[in-house]
């Protein structure tokens, strides 16, 4: 009854659902504060109070029409102040006809993969990446392609890269700041990527898309800032939500923004529209992508995520941990005492830490640790990091 590619990705592993279900397990037997979840990257904080005021208002409402269909892009006017937003702060002139409202950046990477992917072609992707890619990707057919970052400093290896691109790339995916790593990719070979993108699509005749998944621009640290991909590349789109900027997992909210320079773009955009619907979005929450119109302005307090960042950083590397230290997102992905990452996450377990290993994320040798979770967790863990690393080094 079931497809034979379902079944395969059902039979398949899955690390962050294998680390929940074990947890459950352990919290079940410990209790749960005695149970130090890193797995998820779920926050843990309350949305703003702006976006929770526009949501009590539009809920108490009387006005007409608030829960009916509307254009599959969104609302427009909704559309028109994201729009305004992107321009604000780019410099990059957009309107509401390049704007469509998702169902989060998951819905909003398979509404672009539907668009452009042909069976056959190919879409690089920068390892470490967000595991769930392949799925997307394998969604419409698609071949993904894996190029490797320098592990030093994980950004991208354009040599690497230059040897991935060929005649059957369509696109090039990006994560910045980057789950698992909370890396952000730097100006400057940013540039030097888009000039390599040009050469190469001289060279093959092509257009090469490249889509820049933004979820966690909201959440940086130490003064940094993130590059627009829209100013850097001209053939772009750019996917986001407010999941982590707003803390609205659950709600399924987010948008894509086409670069005005994209070739065809009004071909180009009707076909997003169509995949929106076809794919069985229709549209994104009427509710909220008019709490989104209230709450572009708002922001989290990021400085709970740098505290708790700073805390288990230095603890780690305490303890013999080697890592680069995340300058956005809420991950750390630190090397393991073994080869074995795997391994490593299973023995963790003895010890009731729950983390990924870096090989779900192409990134083997490392392990994922969410910071999304509760201080008073992160610091009750400590004890159980020591005993950890203690087996590696007597």
């Amino acid at each position: 009854m079931i497809s034979d590619k379902v079944l395969k990705k059902i039979s398949g592993p899955s690390w962050i659902r294998a680390m929940f279900e074990q947890g459950e397990v352990l919290k079940k037997k410990y209790g749960a504060d005695k149970v130090y979840d890193f797995s998820l990257g779920n926050p843990d904080l309350e949305p703003p109070e702006e976006t929770l005021t526009s949501l009590r208002n539009l809920v108490n409402s009387q006005e007409p029409n608030l829960h009916k269909y509307m254009n599959n892009a969104g609302y427009p006017e909704v559309r028109e102040k994201i729009a305004r937003h992107i321009a604000k702060d780019t410099g990059i002139s957009l309107t509401q006809k390049h704007i469509i409202m998702t169902c989060g950046a998951a819905g909003g990477l398979n509404v672009v993969l539907k668009t452009v992917i042909n069976p056959g072609d190919e879409v690089i992707v920068l390892a470490p990446y967000f595991g769930e890619y392949s799925n997307y990707i394998d969604n419409f057919d698609g071949k993904m392609v894996v190029s490797q970052c320098n592990m030093e400093t994980f950004q991208p290896d354009l040599e690497n890269l230059e040897s991935k691109i060929s005649s059957d790339t369509k696109a090039i995916l990006l994560n910045s700041p980057n789950n698992p790593t909370g890396a952000i990719y730097g100006e400057s070979i940013l540039r030097d990527m888009a000039e390599l993108i040009s050469k190469k699509e001289r060279e093959f005749g092509s257009n090469i898309l490249v889509i820049s998944d933004e979820p966690y621009t909201q959440l940086v640290y130490d003064g940094e800032t993130v590059p627009s991909v829209l100013k850097i590349f001209p053939n772009s789109v750019i996917v986001n939500s407010f999941s982590k900027s707003l803390n609205l997992p659950g709600d399924r909210i987010g948008y894509i923004a086409v670069n005005s320079s994209v070739p065809d773009i009004e071909l180009f955009f009707s076909g997003l529209s169509l995949s929106n619907r076809i794919l069985g979005f229709v549209n994104a929450p009427a509710l909220f992508q008019r709490v989104i119109a209230d709450s572009l302005e708002a922001k989290i307090n990021t400085e709970i995520y740098l505290e708790r960042r700073d805390f288990l950083y230095h603890n780690l590397t305490r303890l013999g941990f080697s890592c680069v230290k995340p300058k956005g997102a809420f991950y750390l992905f630190p090397k393991v005492h073994m080869e074995d990452d795997v391994e490593f996450v299973q023995r963790a377990l003895a010890y009731n830490l729950l983390l990924v290993p870096g090989s779900s994320f192409g990134g083997p040798g490392h392990v994922r640790i969410s910071y999304s979770v509760s201080t008073e967790s992160i610091k009750n863990s400590i004890p159980a990091f020591e005993a950890l690393a203690a087996e590696f080094n007597k």
